[in-house]
């Protein structure tokens, strides 16, 4: 009797071990799977989140798109609008699932730039504020977009652009820019 259980005892130990070393392999498979995944591809499986930008603004919103360093939330604020970021303003996003590729996101989008997404609203002509890398917020309307930077009408939010309303023509170059939004968007912090 006593060496029945002295085996069974055995027989458990052994199987305790076995089932460690599969937890092992099955948590290092994990990191291992992990460590492959751009957090642009986990931006882009995402639905909801929220991005922490340099100067200390947050953007809150639905992922609509991600290109090559730009994505676009539809913030669902007071009123709704898309905002662009620029992902290398970004210094912190909530609402992303661990471990998770973007599934068949589009070849297209990968491809265009942040200055070609900016030439989209310069085509809209509406008034748009430009968040900042250094906090600080600029209203107007873009005017061009260049290789690597942006001209931007300054005139009063409220008023559409017209030359006699523009005070003057700012460059900001698109390494300072943390977002674009829609003037009046309400979803930042």
């Amino acid at each position: 009797m006593r060496w029945e259980n002295l085996f069974a005892d055995l027989e458990g130990e052994l199987e305790a071990a076995e089932a460690a070393e599969r937890q092992g392999e099955i948590a290092e498979r994990t990191r291992a799977e992990l460590s492959q995944v751009p957090w642009i591809d986990r931006l882009a499986a995402a639905r909801e989140v929220s991005l922490d930008l340099l100067g200390g603004a947050t953007v809150h919103g639905a992922v609509v798109t991600v290109g090559d360093g730009w994505a676009v939330l539809a913030t669902s604020g007071h009123r709704p609008a898309p905002v662009v970021v620029r992902l290398a303003a970004v210094v912190g996003a909530h609402g992303l699932e661990r471990g998770v590729r973007a599934a068949g996101r589009a070849q297209v989008e990968r491809r265009l730039g942040l200055a070609a997404a900016l030439r989209r609203i310069t085509r809209d002509r509406s008034p748009v504020t430009l968040a900042l890398v250094d906090g600080r917020r600029r209203v107007g309307t873009l005017d061009a977009v260049g290789a690597d930077h942006l001209d931007l009408a300054e005139h009063p939010a409220d008023e559409p652009r017209r030359t006699h309303r523009v005070s003057g023509v700012l460059t900001v170059p698109l390494l300072a820019l943390a977002s674009v939004a829609p003037v009046g968007e309400t979803s930042w912090a």
